[in-house]
């Protein structure tokens, strides 16, 4: 059968037009063999967002680089070697007597210890000398001091002398001032973030976990189970939990525990609708009744079959979750209800900037540590929303 001849300006016009076609992400190929074709694609399109890529890499190094805060900013040595003996100052709390004194707890940073060591031994010092709750005694003006760098030789003088200097580069430095009771700000930005970071993640974890189970549970059973679920959830949410919190700071001091519970207990609400929307869903898919009819239990269809699906909206909430738990933590500090006084907590430097006009590096310092951990978290949390995205995972 002899076939129609293709008129030739045919072939020289594209299908398909160029502009129209969709550009697909490069598959990563070294080190993710072992990930499937759409977790791979995941990667990908994570990877695609330079931006949340790179700001997430970032997050992660400061983390893991406050995590050993305590070798980076302390008033102990992290090795001192004393008359042959290999201490650990920075993990052990060793007596003034091991070193000639009478007190219970050595302070390395007294001018009769320091040379009791250094004419017996030696010791490796953190690059700072302060730890979040030391009070510099020897400020060359009155806490809380200005960065070190903006102090004239004329003000360093009488505090260089004490140790034979002459100017500000024989003294110990604040790098960014000191607060108002002469700690170290850099070494309280430092312990800080730690704090913040830990206190967020846990909640974030914990609250997610008990928010996708209640989620789960509603979605999957329906009926009168979630109408129960809604009204308990509608009158909780009902309670006011910042005036919760001023009565039992009144009664009892809040810990990291304390705090940790009491916010935990409004704070898994954020995720039930998000996971009962999931399970509502796709509880009647064929693949679930499919299994129903092989006669799977309700809890392996719950979490093997249907809580994957759901955790892809999870995981895209879950960074955002997170910024939300750190920003109020450092809400309650600032307004005096967080954590006991003392804590090296950056709403405690907000409020002390507040407090404290005349010394503008509390403010900054403290707004720029928090503008930017928060920033990095939610262009974090764009690249996870990208990643999932089900219009870029299939494209």
């Amino acid at each position: 059968m002899n076939e129609r001849p293709r008129p030739a300006e045919l072939d020289a016009v594209p299908l398909t037009s160029p502009a129209a076609a969709p550009v697909a992400v490069p598959l990563p190929e070294i080190g993710t063999r072992r990930l499937s074709p759409l977790n791979r694609r995941r990667l990908a399109n994570f990877r695609a967002n330079r931006r949340g890529s790179w700001s997430f890499l970032i997050f992660v190094v400061l983390f893991v680089v406050s995590l050993f805060a305590d070798f980076i900013a302390n008033d102990r040595p992290i090795l001192v070697s004393y008359k042959g003996e290999w201490l650990t100052p920075i993990f052990v709390d060793y007596p003034e007597e091991k070193f000639g004194g009478f007190l219970a707890r050595t302070d390395y940073r007294d001018p009769v210890i320091r040379k009791e060591i250094a004419e017996n031994g030696w010791a490796i010092w953190p690059p700072i000398r302060f730890s979040y709750d030391t009070h510099n005694l020897d400020l060359p003006v009155p806490a809380p001091a200005p960065p070190t760098w903006l102090l004239t030789d004329a003000q360093c003088r009488p505090i260089a002398e004490k140790t034979g200097g002459s100017s500000c580069r024989d003294i110990e430095w604040n790098w960014l001032g000191t607060d108002d009771q002469g700690r170290d700000v850099v070494a309280r930005l430092i312990y800080g973030f730690r704090l913040s970071v830990l206190f967020g993640l846990t909640l974030a974890i914990i609250s997610s976990v008990i928010g996708v189970l209640a989620g789960a549970v509603q979605g999957y059973f329906g009926g009168w189970i979630d109408l129960t679920f809604q009204r308990v959830i509608e009158i909780w949410t009902a309670i006011p939990s910042l005036y919760l919190l001023i009565i039992i700071s009144s009664i009892i001091t809040p810990s990291f525990f304390v705090l940790l519970g009491i916010l935990l207990l409004f704070s898994w609400v954020s995720l039930v609708g998000v996971v009962r929307a999931e399970f509502l869903r796709a509880r009647n898919f064929e693949y679930v009744r499919a299994a129903r009819a092989l006669g799977l239990s309700n809890a392996r269809i719950m979490f093997k079959h249907l809580l994957p699906n759901a955790m892809v909206a999870t995981l895209t909430f879950l960074p955002f979750v997170l910024n939300g738990s750190i920003t109020t933590l450092t809400s309650l500090d600032f307004l005096g209800f967080g954590l006991p006084p003392g804590s090296p907590s950056l709403g405690e430097l907000l409020a002390q900037g507040k407090a404290n006009l005349q010394a503008p590096w509390l403010g900054l310092t403290g707004f720029a540590v928090i503008a930017v951990m928060l920033s990095l978290l939610i262009f974090a949390g764009e690249a996870v929303r990208d990643a999932f995205d089900p219009r870029k995972t299939f494209r």
